[in-house]
């Protein structure tokens, strides 16, 4: 069992990540809804992540947008190294582990996908996955990243609809209030990312690079589906639900390699109130 503690830094870096994607969710969430309520079908399924270019300060926009995954990337990176959230090194711990590591480049290759929004010079290249796809064995690449995606938006869900997430969060008022929120915030974002994980898989077996799989490709395909608008105005929500959950997480998680194992969670109360009445 590990003892000694985990540096003082890591506390800001935690807060940071958690602060940045708060931010990246709350612009794309309000995007979305605000394509939902007042933007026709079209205008929906091209806001969102591309309305950003058009915006008052877009470009500045979508910079928050990557730098905010580029943020978090950074700190579940931090976490699997250092094993902050003390999961050991035997071959369970070693799997949570490497778990985070594959949650931090989820979120670099968000960031990234945001960054092809960026107009480029005269000379325009193409998208990320048409130079995966020019690879040798591209194609192949491309779909076990689309596996892998997917199986993180299924583990997003796990976590929400399980509450797994309790064990994280210190308890306060607050949080106690907020619970159902977090809970939606979680599966919405597991939705988003199995979508993106679709459209990789689509772009592999298709090889088409046209389908892409960023964030904005998601809204879209979300807008575009039957009842696109009333979907698209859900995700929207759901996002936002996303980012109060990562303000959350940055004010009250528990760092079990600072904070020790007796910190109150969510969990752990709710441990204690199935006790009581059995």
């Amino acid at each position: 069992m590990q003892t000694s503690k985990a540096p003082a830094w890591v506390v800001p870096v935690m807060r940071l990540g958690y602060s940045a994607r708060a931010a990246t969710y709350s612009i794309v969430g309000a995007l979305a809804l605000s394509a939902a309520i007042w933007g026709g079908v079209a205008e929906g399924t091209e806001g969102a992540i591309g309305s950003l270019q058009g915006a008052p300060f877009g470009i500045v926009l979508i910079w928050i947008v990557a730098l905010g995954l580029f943020c978090y990337s950074v700190w579940r990176f931090v976490a699997a190294a250092l094993d902050l959230e003390r999961r050991g090194d035997d071959a369970s711990g070693l799997f949570a582990r490497g778990g985070l590591l594959v949650t931090g480049a989820l979120h670099a290759f968000l960031g990234a996908s945001a960054l092809d929004l960026v107009p480029e010079s005269d000379e325009a290249g193409g998208s990320w996955t048409q130079d995966v796809l020019a690879l040798p064995f591209g194609r192949w690449l491309l779909l076990a990243l689309a596996i892998a995606v997917f199986g993180a938006g299924l583990y997003y869900i796990y976590k929400g609809w399980t509450e797994a997430y309790k064990k994280h969060i210190r308890v306060t008022p607050l949080t106690e209030r907020l619970k159902p929120v977090l809970r939606i915030g979680i599966v919405s974002e597991g939705v988003l990312i199995g979508v993106i994980g679709g459209l990789l898989a689509l772009s592999a077996l298709t090889y088409d690079a046209d389908n892409s799989g960023s964030m904005g490709d998601a809204l879209r395909e979300i807008g575009a589906a039957p009842y696109g608008r009333v979907l698209l105005g859900f995700a929207g929500l759901g996002l936002l639900a996303f980012a109060v959950e990562n303000v959350i997480e940055a004010r009250f998680r528990v760092l079990p390699a600072r904070d020790g194992p007796d910190v109150e969670t969510l969990a752990s109360r709710a441990m204690q109130k199935a006790k009581a009445q059995t």
